[in-house]
């Protein structure tokens, strides 16, 4: 018999991600701070929750996917959060990008309430969550991974579990600076492309399957030559996980320069009022900076 769910925090990447549990055939119960995102799901079938705490009453494994280690210490550990609702027994994953010290200080307390946790944070894109194809890095006990196992193969295709605790939390981190700098490389290319008159279309189509491929490359980079910026991942999101990557850097006593770089470009694009827009649009930092824009009719 499935295990019942929980969902809270149903943005660009939740939302897709719950509707694809309640594909899946799982009795779903969801729960948004923000009640607009909830319809969708609740005219699908899903049950829905007053809060976090009902929510947890009401499901085996409680997943989280929020914005920040704030957002994710409030739904699980603040007042009427998880951890109030939640039977001894239950898993909580959290599929949200967040400090791995963090991750782990929330297990402690949620081991203390005969409560698992699983940090899982999931990389793919809203292309990925819709298709229900994300990689999905694990943090903590095996046996914890094999149970989750069922569910996380609805969201996700590649799902891996790295180590203890804190571990799919640092694999994010890590995977957020191959990203950015891909990006980087990406949003530099274009530009040497364009300045060097040749076809953007037939250049990528050139590239693109040789060494030079990549995700960001051949999803994104068609993107930058249409000059659409719908975000499949906010600049302000890549913000906020860069953050924690160069946090973790420090800590660690490495440097990390081009990560460094491409959050400082990604700053000025948020002091223009761009951080609503998908972290492709890193190009425009370029493009302020040689005078000239990369894509179509340019």
């Amino acid at each position: 018999m499935k295990e019942s769910i929980g969902f809270i925090g149903l943005g660009i990447m939740g939302g897709a991600m719950a509707a694809n549990i309640l594909r899946a055939g799982y009795d779903l119960t969801v729960w948004n701070r923000t009640p607009g995102r909830i319809t969708p799901l609740a005219e699908s079938g899903a049950a829905v929750a007053a809060g976090p705490a009902d929510l947890a009453g009401r499901s085996d494994i409680i997943i989280t996917c929020v914005s920040d280690t704030p957002d994710v210490e409030a739904v699980i550990l603040g007042p009427g959060g998880v951890i109030e609702g939640a039977r001894p027994g239950a898993l909580v994953i959290d599929c949200s990008t967040i400090s791995p010290e963090a991750t782990r200080a929330i297990a402690v307390r949620l081991r203390q309430k005969g409560v698992h946790l699983l940090d899982a944070p999931v990389s793919g894109g809203s292309e990925g969550a819709a298709r229900g194809t994300l990689s999905i890095m694990l943090g903590g006990e095996a046996d914890q991974v094999a149970r989750a196992l069922p569910v996380l193969q609805a969201m996700g295709q590649t799902i891996t579990h790295v180590g203890g605790q804190g571990a799919g939390q640092m694999a994010k981190l890590v995977n957020q600076v191959l990203v950015v700098v891909t990006m980087q490389g990406v949003a530099e290319a274009l530009l040497l492309a364009q300045a060097g008159g040749l076809d953007l279309e037939r250049t990528l189509a050139a590239v693109g399957g040789g060494a030079a491929g990549s995700w960001m490359l051949n999803n994104r980079g068609p993107q930058v030559i249409r000059r659409d910026w719908r975000p499949g991942f906010t600049i302000d999101l890549q913000q906020k996980d860069l953050r924690l990557v160069l946090e973790a850097a420090d800590e660690l006593g490495i440097p990390l320069p081009s990560t460094a770089l491409v959050f400082q470009f990604y700053r000025t694009l948020q002091q223009r009022g761009l951080g609503g827009e998908g972290n492709h649009a890193l190009v425009k930092a370029l493009e302020q900076l040689a005078g000239r824009q990369v894509g179509t009719g340019q």
